[in-house]
């Protein structure tokens, strides 16, 4: 081999590899990235089966015993109440794990290895290295989040009449909006935070985890977050369709086919009357939230200059 050549295999080398904070984060943190996608996929794939298959079985359910037959049977309809809501829980759950990323691994696994320092002495500055450290992951969060909040705004739109009445489709509707999208950003900068603050690992982890979940409790149990006992009603009514496609007030048939029959009803529905105070809420909430983002990664950019010129 030519030394011409020998000098030009290392040059392609070098022009192959990645330069710069954000591709460095993102073949860093390749898994977890693949993890949060898997996520997404996942979650949005729940919901798709409760805009489909499942609303079937729920349907049918609801046709058999009606509404106020649900409520005693506790059938396919009821389940079908819960699973309604375990992508929401799974949203939440996602936030924690977003804190926990953001102050173990993200940062503190970094600081604690010197590999962040050794960038700093490199073409990196701290505060490039902080901003891409921030920067990444909150893209991916947002569009994850919003494709989340956008699938469940209409499977909720199309499908919340098959919901039994009460605190979980009322604590349900007041909690998917904007704020979804700007809570887990507030756990990113917590967990960030708290990663610049702790620099060892799983201390960082603890006191990220346990930061978020102040904000959790505090969004759970005031106004204008939405604890479940914190929501004004959301109104509803219900009401049954004969055969020929009239829509009649519920008789209330539960599972008894001859006053089925009797009425000439093939199928019930419900309607969720939208509120006046969910969008003052939801902006208001997400309003603070970011508020509070936008100190805790001002509060970090300052934890990172004191370290670095320590």
């Amino acid at each position: 081999m030519s030394t011409t050549t020998l000098e030009k295999a290392p040059r392609a080398a070098v022009r192959r590899t990645p330069r710069g904070p954000v591709p460095t984060v993102l073949r860093l943190h390749r898994t977890a990235l693949w993890i949060w996608l898997t996520f997404v996929a996942g979650t949005t794939g729940l919901l798709l089966w409760l805009h489909g298959p499942g609303a079937d079985v729920a349907q049918r359910a609801l046709d058999t015993y009606g509404y106020s037959g649900l409520i005693m049977a506790r059938g396919s309809a009821d389940e079908y109440s819960s699973w309604f809501s375990y992508p929401d829980t799974l949203i939440t759950l996602g936030s924690f794990a977003i804190a926990l990323f953001a102050g173990g691994p993200l940062i503190a696994r970094e600081l604690e290895s010197g590999t962040a320092q050794l960038a700093w002495t490199q073409s990196v500055s701290p505060a490039r290295w902080l901003a891409a450290k921030l920067a990444v992951p909150a893209a991916f969060i947002v569009l994850g989040t919003c494709l989340l909040t956008a699938v469940y705004r209409q499977l909720w739109s199309a499908h919340s009449n098959l919901l039994i009445a009460g605190i979980g489709p009322r604590s349900l509707y007041f909690s998917l909006g904007p704020a979804t999208v700007a809570a887990p950003l507030l756990g990113l900068a917590l967990g960030v935070l708290v990663g610049l603050a702790v620099r060892r690992t799983l201390p960082a982890l603890a006191f990220s985890g346990f930061a978020y979940f102040l904000v959790y409790a505090f969004r759970g149990n005031h106004w204008p977050f939405q604890g479940r006992y914190q929501q004004p009603e959301l109104h509803s009514r219900s009401w049954a369709i004969t055969s020929g496609g009239a829509r009649i007030q519920d008789p209330g048939c539960y599972d008894d086919k001859a006053c089925i029959a009797q009425h000439d009803i093939v199928r019930f529905s419900r309607e969720y009357l939208p509120s006046s105070d969910y969008w003052p809420r939801q902006l208001l909430e997400t309003g603070v939230l970011l508020a509070l983002t936008a100190l805790a990664v001002a509060l970090a950019f300052g934890v990172l200059r004191r370290r670095a010129a320590g």
